[in-house]
């Protein structure tokens, strides 16, 4: 018996591998957004609600956008450069009545290992910006997951993008550097989706 339930926190505890699969509007809660996280090895879908400011932040890095100053999560991944401290992986380690908890995992200089609690939509957009894992424990998976058929009927996986199709790309080139002057990253980030197909 004793043997079968080491087994079994193993398993509970057993770290999966997550990948961003994309971000979508969030139509039951007006000015969030959902982030949702695709299981490596398997067909789970997690997905996590964030705000309109964490979306922006996760898409100009997952894009590539440089803004014209450090946003917060470009402060503090210079913060950590500047002292010598590697980000390993992001943990989403707990779910308490509904929310997420994330752990950064750090290694300092000397090789000491630092655990740093931090929100998961937080996590998520520095991960993205030192191109570290994601993880999550299996029981999460298990309690908030969704089966990717279930997925496809449930949640659309719209991506930020608007529909900037029918503007010229010289037109669009415009309006990018608008909105890259105003720190309207969320818009820079639809048209650099646009621009891109159209390489």
């Amino acid at each position: 018996m004793l043997l079968y339930l080491r087994h079994f926190k193993k398993d509970f505890m057993r770290k999966i591998q997550l990948s961003i699969a994309a971000l979508a509007t969030n139509e039951s809660q007006s000015n969030n957004f959902v982030v949702i996280l695709k299981e490596e090895d398997g067909n789970r879908r997690l997905p996590v609600v964030i705000g309109g400011f964490e979306a922006q932040a996760i898409a100009i890095a997952i894009e590539k956008i440089k803004p014209n100053r450090p946003l917060t999560h470009d402060l503090f991944k210079n913060v950590l450069i500047e002292l010598n401290v590697k980000l390993k992986e992001v943990v989403i380690s707990d779910l308490k009545t509904g929310v997420f908890y994330a752990k950064l995992v750090c290694i300092k200089e000397d090789g000491t290992q630092l655990e740093i609690d931090s929100r998961t939509s937080d996590a998520i957009a520095l991960a993205v910006r030192f191109s570290c894992p994601i993880y999550a424990y299996d029981f999460i998976l298990q309690d908030a997951g969704i089966s990717l058929e279930e997925e496809e009927a449930e949640i659309t996986e719209t991506n930020l993008a608007t529909k900037w199709e029918a503007y010229p790309t010289e037109k669009l080139e415009e309006i990018l550097t608008e909105a890259l002057e105003n720190e309207d990253y969320e818009k820079a980030a639809q048209i650099r989706d646009e621009l891109n197909k159209r390489k």
